[in-house]
């Protein structure tokens, strides 16, 4: 049984050093206690003391005994010999093969360590093996590290490595062949025949209903929307979404799904049959979800585009009014101005002195015309939404039949109001008994009770329509079988869980359990701050305060930008002038020597699929999305590593999002134990930004924003640049970005060893509510606000005198509504920081459409501390303020490189959708990455080399220097001119062969 599945990095650290152990390691594992000294005492003559403790320590530390001492680092041996007093290290050399033998077996007996086959050791492996196996979706690779952990932990001395794979082989082939099992067991003889018919090919196109099914719908129409119903009919039609399958964990389900969603159609129907089944029983119940959340994500961009284009034909229609209106509001202003002129003793001379100017006719006309055409200020523009009345109708009653709708108190009134629009449906007039009249909201309220005691039917649903929509939205209406609108409040950590988890949460996010406990640290920062600024503030020419519209506002002066001296001008030529010139894919190629980022592309069964040459395939792969280019320019159809056929496998089988985190994680990581990088930063900011592009191809996960996209819609990608200038991708989002709690999903997304704790973002939406989950998380949310005059400043202390700042400081807290909700806010923080609830559509729900819910005051009320300590710094702190400028700047700097490296098909994505537009952005952000830690390490080379050559070097012109720059790496490939002896000679080239993929 073949064990390849292991990594070289694995076999190579597998029962030897990897490296030199950190400090924490030495003191963990090589430090010698009272116990250990009176064993060793005994041993007679330095060199066997100290083989004695360098066995003893090395067996804690690799789990096994080591035969060869030379390749123990000396920093380990030396860190023993000071423990021992033991003057010179270089005895060890006299320690002989038979004491060593002796010393391994009276340490295990003393220590307790027992071999590998003795029971029950070996038994309790294989059961600890089989129930995380079962339990989970770990690959193999990943549960041999964790069974070489357990074996350490246990005192089990490791086995040769081969005899540890086979056996995590042995053990997950017999849970997998179980999960096939009970997956089987669980269908009835129809239900397998439904989905043995998901692979069964037909039709014109030859295509099986398993391909059609699990493409998602692109088309923003009322047809597609009621496709996008009719696919999960279908899907449900398969009988499979109830099937008691509790015994199952969850991971091992997705894993199966994941590799279906993947996988070829044929590759599927060529599987065993127990596999095959379970492989499509998997894919159906997930498939499932997804058509759900498919069909709710078109509904709510189709609703968003009729109001939107309501809306537009509103304002055109107003424009071309205009002038009518402006004439008639004239005429009015004309008689009006002939009443205020004159002083009349009588009614009829006021209606002489009106008359002579403007006749009572064409007051009258004017009258009627400013009534007909004026729009009061809730009006948007409804009444041209009317005319889609029978649209509107024929995807909500479909909905609402298809979809379990929920809903908690906020939203039972949606849904009583579809309740009633379906059992008046084809009757006379609606009347105001018959439907809920408190959904109707003042825009549509004209509309909808356009006659006395009766409802405007068409009003009335499209009202309804609006609503369901927003409820959706603020998840006050849910579905339960869906991600994107599920309750997130029954994701969040409740009953005994939260109980359990509460003491943990409070330790890892260093919050206080009792709310008193935290309000007096914030309250004694936030007046500490005050203060402070407070003292600061009159000789601080940056501010100053100025009346605005009857109140005090807060006025600052712009940072002025840093100069340049010549010595930092000199060193970035110097630098420049060294680098070496290269090759995008030689950048990739060298950094994965470097890293082995590509190791960590697994095959998407979770197998030991590895192949031949798969860094160079991976690389052409990663150039071909990172550059937008297609697989086209890249394909050598005499090199095996880059036919075109070989490249589609990479794409399918191996890129994913796991794959490309987990393989950015590695760069980013490296880029960290960069020397140079560090004088950078130490990884403890960062910043968060949108980077967009144009989306030219039909899909629901683009949104219009003229500003950005032109005529056309696009996406943002949101992602995270740390003060290395490394950094991590988040979500897609459909437009630009309207709302910074897409920040914090970023942030709660990040799998590398970054753990920046300061956020700052450029001029964004932010909220009182946001910088309160921000603080919670343990972040400071730090944000470059546009009008500071417009900010608040918050207080706990109404009596406190803070000086020139009291004027703008009168908001006081409300300290007793986050007491009274303290726990629930912990238990929202905790949820958070667990993953278990998504933290996009939690905070919409607590915003509550702009109506927060108590919980979502409580924790606004919350945020108002940390952003009135932000404000304050910001104003009181001119390096607070430049930090947040160059970190900004940097970020900005990184997307420019993004954007130069994103140059193929004009720089447009052309994905249709959301998986494939964060493969190919995450890729992007992966190529992105490779580029600064090439840059950073031969910057950092080229420095060295500098100061060999007796150059002065200044660290603050080193620390301004960044590795961003690309005027040395060649993008666009290179042109070849040698034509074949053949084709020089007038010869024609052989046509292509349409059935050959290979060019």
């Amino acid at each position: 049984m073949s064990v390849d599945f292991l990594s070289t990095d694995q076999q190579k650290r597998f029962g030897h050093f990897a490296g030199v152990p950190s400090n924490d390691q030495l003191a963990r594992y090589f430090h010698l206690d009272e116990t250990d000294h009176q064993h060793i005492r005994s041993r007679h003559g330095d060199h066997n003391k100290l083989g004695f403790a360098l066995q003893l320590g090395i067996v804690r530390f690799l789990g096994t005994f080591l035969s060869q001492t030379d390749e123990v680092p000396p920093g380990v041996v030396a860190y023993l010999a000071h423990q021992l007093s033991i003057q010179d290290p270089s005895c060890l050399q006299k320690y002989q093969d038979q004491v060593r033998w002796r010393h391994v077996r009276e340490i295990s007996k003393v220590y307790g360590y027992r071999v590998f086959h003795d029971q029950p050791g070996h038994w309790q492996l294989v059961r600890w093996l089989y129930i995380r196996s079962w339990l989970g979706a770990e690959r193999p690779s990943v549960l041999f590290d964790h069974a070489t952990a357990w074996l350490v932990k246990q005192k089990i001395l490791l086995p040769g490595i081969t005899t540890l794979g086979r056996l995590v082989s042995r053990v997950r082939d017999r849970t997998t062949a179980k999960l096939w099992q009970v997956l089987n067991n669980a269908t009835s003889i129809d239900q397998r025949a439904r989905l043995e018919a998901l692979l069964v090919t037909g039709g014109e196109n030859r295509q099986s209903d398993f391909d059609r099914l699990r493409r998602s719908p692109t088309r923003v129409s009322r047809r597609g929307l009621l496709e996008a119903i009719e696919r999960l009919e279908e899907v449900r039609g398969l009988g499979v979404g109830n099937l008691e399958l509790s015994q199952v964990s969850l991971g091992r389900l997705d894993a199966l799904a994941r590799y279906a969603h993947a996988a070829k159609a044929q590759a599927i129907s060529r599987m065993p049959e127990d596999r095959r089944l379970a492989t499509l029983l998997a894919f159906a119940r997930e498939l499932e979800v997804r058509a759900t959340d498919d069909a709710l994500d078109l509904f709510d961009v189709f609703v968003k585009a009729l109001l939107s284009q309501a809306e537009s034909q509103g304002k055109r229609r107003r424009f071309r009014t205009l002038k009518d209106l402006d004439e008639a509001a004239l005429r009015l202003a004309e008689g009006w101005q002939a009443l205020l002129e004159g002083n009349f003793s009588s009614l009829e001379d006021l209606w002489g002195a009106v008359s002579k100017r403007v006749s009572t006719e064409q007051l009258a006309a004017a009258a009627h015309a400013v009534l007909a055409l004026a729009r009061p200020r809730e009006d948007h523009n409804y009444d041209d939404l009317l005319r889609r009345y029978r649209t509107a109708r024929l995807v909500l009653f479909p909905l609402r039949k298809t979809f379990e709708l929920q809903a908690n108190k906020a939203g039972r009134l949606v849904l009583q109001a579809l309740d009633a629009l379906a059992t008046i449906e084809h009757r006379p007039p609606i009347r105001d008994d018959e439907v809920p009249l408190k959904i109707i909201t003042p825009a549509w309220r004209r509309l909808v009770h356009s006659s006395p005691g009766e409802i405007d039917r068409r009003a009335y649903t499209l009202c309804v329509l609006e609503q369901l929509r927003e409820s959706l939205k603020r998840h006050d209406v849910f579905v339960r079988k869906s991600k994107h609108w599920m309750d997130p409040r029954a994701q969040l950590l409740n009953g005994t869980a939260w109980e359990t988890a509460r003491p943990q949460v409070c330790r890892m996010l260093r919050l206080s359990p009792t709310a008193d406990e935290e309000l007096s640290l914030l309250r004694l920062e936030l007046d500490e701050t005050y203060r402070k600024t407070a003292a600061h503030f009159p000789k601080n020419e940056a501010i100053r305060i100025e009346e605005k519209d009857g109140h005090d506002a807060l006025v600052l002066t712009p940072l002025d930008a840093l100069d340049e001296p010549d010595s930092l001008i000199e060193l970035r030529e110097d630098v420049a002038a060294l680098l070496p010139q290269v090759d995008l894919p030689d950048v990739l190629l060298e950094v994965d020597a470097w890293t082995g980022f590509t190791r960590e592309f697994t095959h998407v069964s979770e197998g030991s699929s590895r192949v031949r040459d798969l860094p160079i395939s991976v690389s052409a792969v990663l150039i071909a999305e990172a550059c937008n280019l297609g697989f086209a320019p890249l394909i050598r159809a005499d090199i095996s590593a880059l036919t075109r056929g070989r490249l589609s496998w990479i794409d399918q089988a191996y890129f994913r999002g796991e794959t490309i985190r987990a393989a950015n994680a590695r760069l980013v990581d490296h880029q960290a134990s960069v020397p140079l990088a560090l004088q950078w930063g130490g990884g403890d900011v960062a910043s968060v930004d949108g980077l967009r592009f144009v989306v030219p191809v039909r899909t629901i996960n683009a949104g219009p924003n003229p500003r950005y996209f032109g005529p056309g819609r696009g996406a943002t990608l949101l992602n995270v640049t740390s003060n290395q200038f490394s950094g991590f991708n988040g979500p897609v989002i459909p437009g630009t970005l309207r709302d910074s709690i897409y920040i914090l999903a970023a942030l709660l997304q990040n799998e590398t060893s970054l753990r920046p704790v300061q956020i700052m973002t450029d001029t964004a939406s932010y909220s009182d509510l946001v910088f309160g989950l921000f603080r919670l998380l343990g972040y400071r949310f730090c944000p470059r606000l546009a009008d500071l005059g417009g900010a608040r400043l918050w207080r706990t202390d109404r009596t406190a005198d803070y000086g020139p700042l009291n004027s703008i400081s009168r908001h006081r807290i409300n300290t007793d509504r986050i007491v009274s909700h303290w726990d629930d806010m912990l238990r929202v923080a905790g949820s958070l920081a667990s993953g278990t609830v998504p933290p996009d559509e939690l905070v919409r729900t607590l915003q509550g459409g702009g109506k927060p819910t108590t919980l979502g005051r409580a924790v606004a009320e919350y945020g108002r501390i940390p952003k009135t300590i932000h404000l304050l710094n910001v104003i009181d702190d001119e390096a607070y303020r430049r930090q947040m400028l160059v970190q900004l700047n940097r970020h900005e700097a990184r997307h420019s490189l993004a954007r130069l490296t994103f140059h193929g098909r004009k720089g447009e994505l052309r994905q249709p959708y959301r998986e494939g537009q964060e493969d190919q952005l995450g890729a992007l952000g992966l190529v992105v990455n490779a580029i600064v830690l090439w840059n950073t390490r031969y910057i950092e080379l080229a420095l060295g080399h500098l100061r060999a050559q007796g150059k002065a070097v200044r660290d603050e012109d080193v620390e301004r220097l960044s590795p961003l720059g690309h005027g040395h790496i060649n993008f666009h490939g290179r042109y070849y001119f040698a034509l074949p002896e053949e084709i020089q000679q007038g010869d024609l080239r052989t046509l292509r062969d349409p059935d050959k993929q290979d060019l």
